[in-house]
């Protein structure tokens, strides 16, 4: 089958074109840049289109031209605090939103079926129970969760073949992430402070895009939640985990949202995402994040 891919030059984008690619389907990716620079590990091998997602009119003309049997659509704005800025937000807003809703409109003009990748800022992040994929009980915190929420709604009112695949904690090869940013501050310190208030399951992109290369294959369409399996942990925890599986001896304390303090944008405290709906229809869960971790620290050393 054909698939045409957006935001390839992020983490997520990268791995799913790699992923389809080793599934032998053509595949298109597209980014903002004019060319395909050369990823941080090694280029894309595919075809490549420069695609502004905010440009109506170039969304359709170039969907069009190709005509994909799918569309991954991985591009957004990610810089969670940098949305929080005045000057940025109504471009957040454009791409979040409005972009996602000219590749909406332009898959349901050629009958594509189309993958959203979504977040677990939709949600307000109370409580402790894990939220469901269906559910609808949305109340972002930030400009960045709204903007995705937006998106989200796009989605569902225009397309019938469509998945919404909410992540959280994204680590991948291709890019800056928070495993990274670990791993150079306790290069340089002996002491680091890791928020332990706010609960999640990381996301491994190179193997979420299996699960989304499944879905292209497939027809099960809906809500679906995807991290890597391994129970809920804190953002404290997974710094320990990164530490010793490094085997740094830097020593990690445990602090509250409130006492690190530096955060523009608010964040979930709850960002449990219930998971079992994708077993249920058939779907091959995501590996235990420490397995998932241990892969990733041996890919880019």
């Amino acid at each position: 089958m054909k698939v045409f891919v957006t935001g390839v030059c992020g983490q997520l984008g990268f791995d799913v074109v790699n992923e389809l690619i080793n599934r032998n389907h053509e595949v298109i990716g597209s980014d903002i840049a004019k060319t395909y620079k050369e990823a941080e590990n090694g280029a894309v091998a595919a075809e490549y289109v420069q695609l502004d997602i905010t440009d109506k009119s170039a969304v359709f003309s170039v969907l069009k031209e190709y005509k994909p049997d799918a569309v991954v659509h991985c591009a957004a704005w990610t810089a969670v605090d940098a949305a929080e800025d005045e000057e940025n937000r109504e471009r957040v807003y454009d791409i979040n939103a409005n972009g996602t809703k000219n590749i909406a409109e332009a898959c349901k003009s050629i009958d594509a079926k189309l993958i959203y990748i979504s977040t677990d800022y939709v949600f307000n992040g109370e409580g402790t129970r894990p939220w469901e994929p269906d559910c609808k009980e949305y109340e972002p915190l930030c400009v960045y969760g709204d903007s995705k929420l937006k998106g989200e709604l796009a989605v569902s009112k225009i397309m019938e073949k469509y998945y919404i695949v909410r992540i959280a904690w994204v680590f991948g090869k291709n890019g800056n992430n928070f495993v990274k940013t670990m791993l150079n501050v306790g290069k340089k310190y002996d002491t680091v402070r890791v928020v332990n208030d706010q609960i999640g399951t990381p996301t491994y992109t190179y193997d979420l895009s299996k699960l989304i290369a499944e879905m292209c294959e497939c027809e099960k369409y809906g809500y679906y939640h995807a991290t890597n399996e391994g129970g809920y942990i804190s953002w404290y925890d997974f710094t320990k985990e990164i530490y010793k599986q490094a085997g740094y001896t830097t020593e990690v304390l445990p602090v509250t949202t409130e006492e690190y303090g530096l955060s523009k944008a608010k964040r979930p405290f709850n960002s449990r995402l219930d998971k079992t709906k994708l077993k249920e229809k058939g779907f091959n869960p995501l590996p235990d994040w420490k397995d998932a971790l241990l892969r990733y620290l041996k890919e880019i050393k």
